[in-house]
């Protein structure tokens, strides 16, 4: 059977000025309200749908390395993967619409697999009490087994990095910040490429998003489950 799980949820937490250990630059500090992206009420919340569509291996034109080690040398044949769905402009209408409380069933093919999932969020005017103008905004994603995460058609790339969008580790919780000083009402497109892993010792069993499922407003665990989340740090003054 096909695997796949994947859980999103907002996080709102709070600036730690301590110096924390964090991926990136994403801010450290304990959430101070969360919005469960696998729930109906958590996406009717930012006003999202979650899209989803499986990526193949295809063969394509390119060049060998020429003298400058740019592809320049002589025409060859070699490997990319289809859709390209990372642009902020992509077009997902025909995809496959997902429930929200339907994330964690099992999809893809299992064994070397890859698909996209895509959602649109909107900045809400309140998170309960709370409200997230100033925030800094951060995407968590534990999905089974590794996954890249595009915001707004870009996918950051720092030498050395690991996770804050890039691939983290197998199973390993990503964390990438969305947005700085948001605004109620401010759009954010969220791209996520998942491959099933280890890439060199595939098992029969698909992908999955592994988020816990967690309430709207709580502390932001050690480690979740399964785990898809955003997070809306409160403003430094």
């Amino acid at each position: 059977m096909p695997k796949r799980i994947f859980l999103p949820a907002l996080l709102i937490a709070a600036i730690s000025t301590a110096g924390a250990q964090v991926t990136g630059d994403v801010p450290a500090g304990k959430p101070v309200a969360i919005v469960d992206l696998a729930t109906r009420d958590g996406a009717e919340l930012v006003g999202g749908r979650w899209k989803y569509a499986d990526a193949r291996i295809i063969e394509v034109d390119h060049r060998a390395p020429g003298p400058d080690l740019k592809p320049s040398g002589p025409a060859t044949r070699t490997y990319d993967i289809t859709p390209h769905a990372g642009a902020a402009d992509f077009d997902d209408g025909a995809w496959q619409a997902i429930d929200a409380t339907s994330l964690d069933a099992r999809r893809s093919g299992g064994k070397l697999s890859f698909a996209w999932y895509r959602l649109r969020l909107t900045i809400p005017q309140r998170v309960g009490n709370f409200d997230p103008t100033g925030s800094a905004v951060v995407l968590e994603v534990v999905l089974d087994d590794y996954s890249e995460i595009w915001v707004d058609g870009r996918l950051p790339l720092t030498l050395g990095q690991t996770g804050s969008g890039l691939v983290r580790g197998w199973n390993a919780p990503n964390r990438v910040v969305l947005g700085r000083n948001v605004k109620p009402g401010q759009e954010i497109q969220i791209a996520i490429f998942g491959a099933n892993g280890p890439l060199s010792n595939r098992v029969a069993r698909p992908m999955k998003d592994r988020s816990q499922r967690r309430p709207e407003v709580r502390k932001l665990p050690p480690r979740s489950n399964w785990n898809c989340s955003l997070s809306l740090p409160t403003p430094t003054m």
